[in-house]
């Protein structure tokens, strides 16, 4: 999978993002580690700003194009 395509996904899941980025960490396509900062996350537990990745990746998770994925997020507030 290519790391724009999980960028868009994100940009279209978190529209009011201030940053969104995507690192192929292994240069395989499939381990990824994505940042995404965005006032969506403020007043939302770590957890639960994980879980909204999560779901906004959850296509690409479940059929395995996603292997592994690490997550940083951060409200703007």
């Amino acid at each position: 999978m290519e790391a724009e395509t999980i960028k868009g996904l994100l940009v279209q899941a978190f529209p009011r993002a201030v940053e969104v980025s995507v690192e192929d960490r292994t240069g395989g396509g499939d381990h990824f580690h994505v940042v995404v900062v965005s006032p969506e996350f403020d007043g939302l537990s770590l957890l639960d700003q994980h879980r909204r990745v999560n779901e906004a990746l959850a296509e690409p998770l479940a059929d395995g194009r996603i292997h592994e994925l690490r997550i940083t997020t951060k409200g703007t507030a």
